[in-house]
């Protein structure tokens, strides 16, 4: 269930920045569409920094209202409170979601024993799966193997989103942890090569805009069909690192727009739209990948 090519799914909002549950089904729908294995709602790419707590809940609740079984739904349940994660997740338990994924506090900056308290703290609040989300870049704390290895111990500790970027850290976690623990690519560029070295998938901000060919190369990846998924991931490299030539989501969301996903690219501050310059060179890569 958590393998495969997961998006990191955008949250529509209108031109007044109010959620739009319309753009949301047909977002969803997309990705039913294209085989997407699952989608996660309001992680980093869905603006989760700033959208109010009962945004938050509402815009996981209409997501399973529209998905109806046919997409797994992965809810974003990340805070630098404990306590605010714990909150969340309790109103969740009785729904039909697949699982959490809980980024590493942000801001505070607690030690690795810290950590290892914050997601063992929420994991014993709750029977619903939990998936640990790194990415150091943005939250100025780095959760190392050693400790992804004691939180692997944690029975519904199922798995890691590992966005470093850092490909040697794949066999450094996998050597530690039992075989039945995902380890779940967060970060495109690096994708394919993590897979390769033992991983499962990857949780995509690609995915938003080439749900099909991302969908592709992941399942060759994962067959071992090297140079088949060698061939489309290089055909989207370009793709891959354009979308962060801004800070993420302003240019994957300008990009669904362009291509009539969303009506409306707004993005709430302190996030500001993508520049012209940067809009030009991404049109003309979506047009060379005929994603209009």
């Amino acid at each position: 269930m958590f393998t495969g090519c997961m998006v990191a799914l955008i949250t529509p909002m209108d031109m007044k920045g109010n959620i739009c549950k319309s753009n949301l089904k047909k977002l969803i729908q997309y990705h039913i569409n294209n085989k997407t294995k699952a989608i996660v709602i309001l992680g980093t790419t869905g603006e989760s920094a700033t959208v109010n707590y009962n945004e938050h809940i509402n815009t996981i609740m209409w997501s399973l209202d529209i998905a109806q079984d046919k997409i797994p739904i992965i809810a974003g349940t990340g805070f630098n409170s404990t306590s605010k994660s714990i909150k969340m997740i309790s109103i969740l338990e009785k729904t039909n979601i697949i699982g959490c994924l809980n980024v590493t506090p942000y801001y505070n900056r607690p030690t690795q024993n810290g950590l290892y308290q914050h997601f063992k703290a929420i994991a014993e609040s709750t029977n619903i799966p939990q998936i640990l989300y790194n990415v150091p870049k943005r939250t100025g704390c780095d959760l190392l193997p050693e400790t992804i290895y004691r939180l692997s111990k944690i029975k519904n500790i199922i798995g890691i989103k590992e966005a470093t970027g850092d490909l040697s850290r794949v066999n450094k976690i996998k050597n530690l942890v039992h075989e039945n623990f995902f380890l779940i690519s967060g970060d495109d560029s690096t994708a394919f090569e993590f897979i390769l070295l033992g991983g499962h998938g990857v949780i995509s901000v690609t995915a938003n805009i080439a749900a099909k060919y991302m969908n592709k190369f992941v399942n060759y990846a994962l067959k071992n069909k090297i140079k088949k998924a060698n061939n489309l991931n290089q055909s989207l490299m370009l793709l891959h690192q354009q979308l962060f030539i801004e800070s993420n989501p302003i240019p994957v969301k300008w990009a669904a727009k362009y291509i009539g996903l969303i009506n409306s690219d707004f993005i709430r501050l302190p996030l500001t739209k993508l520049t012209d310059t940067n809009k030009k060179l991404i049109k003309k890569t979506l047009n060379m990948l005929q994603l209009i």
